[in-house]
């Protein structure tokens, strides 16, 4: 049995989420906890406006993910009339980036669903991350979809790579060959694994992530802010335009390093700058902010926001790169405050192409 992952451009029957329960990701002041979890919930209203969203909740945050849903928040997946709903399932969490905890689901060869475990360790073993629940909930999730789970030995996460579906990943080089995640892997280790798993014939790295996301309380480089594709033979990647921020270098970087690159099938890439936010700084240093860390599902982008003069600049390069789907802006400020955004709290589950 060989399994390929779809691009994230494929439909979809469900996202799932997580809802933030404790420690960082809720702040230190019970406003700090509101803010996030208002974040969190106006990101799967919007997403729930374009397919079925299940939030899974800590027992702990029942009635403040009851309380911050509304009327969104349901127990069944029917179509409701502003959209579909939003099925709140409770298990133990530690945290709340689905993206990273969750399975990254996949098609087997007579296109039925399948989801990938991969080996969860806190973003490498990180001294302020917890995982205990966290490194469960991918087969929780798996079991809750209905579809068989496929262990991998690999420490990954979703962040951490991006498929075109016909067989091209883009990943960075400080992520899964990270020591502190999989010590002596190479790059042919990963990119068997992601052979085998993904259907991927051709890796793309990337040197590196922003810079704040390689500091001390970042994943090490996750590639979900840096670059995607939104179609075949297109590479969308963020462009710090302002010469004072470290980022700048790597924009240029990634800038020589699409024009020489070729996907799977040997086809050269168009790529295509994202301006990053104007914004450069905040109360902790220099920003990581970045339009290129939006979820595509469906008929829809549900994508990031800064309250940023460069906000509409880089939604209508969004609505050029993905035509026909309707562009929704959630102000994401709270998100990137905690350490990632909107493609960081959601995980894609794709229609099967054979109905079971």
């Amino acid at each position: 049995m060989s399994w390929t992952m779809p691009a994230e451009t494929s439909a979809q029957d469900r996202v799932w989420m997580a809802f933030p329960s404790s420690g960082y990701t809720l702040g230190e002041t019970e406003t700090d906890a509101e803010a996030a979890r208002a974040c969190w919930a106006a990101v799967a209203r919007a997403t729930a406006r374009f397919a079925p969203v299940t939030l899974v909740v800590d027992p702990s945050s029942r009635e403040a993910a009851r309380r911050h849903l509304g009327n969104a928040g349901n127990h069944s997946t029917g179509n409701h009339s502003a959209g579909h709903g939003v099925d709140l399932v409770e298990l133990p969490l530690d945290d709340a980036w689905m993206r990273d905890i969750g399975p990254t689901f996949v098609h087997d060869d007579d296109g039925g669903l399948a989801a990938v475990d991969w080996v969860f360790n806190g973003w490498g073993q990180q001294d302020w991350a917890n995982w205990e629940h966290d490194a469960r909930i991918a087969g929780a999730v798996a079991s809750l979809a209905g579809v068989p789970r496929i262990a991998s030995s690999l420490v990954n996460e979703g962040g951490g790579f991006h498929v075109d579906g016909i067989g091209t990943a883009l990943a960075t080089e400080t992520v899964q060959l990270d020591p502190y995640r999989n010590p002596g892997a190479t790059k042919a280790d990963v990119e068997a694994e992601f052979s085998r798993l993904l259907g991927v014939g051709k890796v793309i790295w990337l040197p590196r992530g922003l810079a704040r996301d390689n500091g001390e309380f970042g994943t090490r480089g996750h590639v979900d802010i840096v670059a995607t594709f939104p179609e075949p033979g297109v590479v969308l990647y963020h462009d710090q335009r302002d010469p004072s921020h470290p980022d700048h270098a790597l924009s240029a970087e990634l800038a020589g390093l699409f024009a020489a690159a070729t996907d799977a099938a040997g086809h050269p890439l168009r790529a295509v700058p994202v301006p990053a936010p104007a914004t450069l700084h905040d109360d902790e240093g220099w920003v990581d902010y970045s339009y290129l860390n939006h979820l595509v599902v469906n008929g829809g982008v549900i994508a990031c926001t800064f309250a940023d003069r460069h906000d509409d600049e880089a939604l209508a390069v969004l609505s050029a790169a993905y035509p026909g789907r309707e562009v929704v802006g959630v102000d994401a400020r709270e998100l990137f405050a905690r350490g990632g955004g909107i493609h960081c709290i959601t995980q894609q589950q794709p229609t099967p192409r054979r109905q079971p």
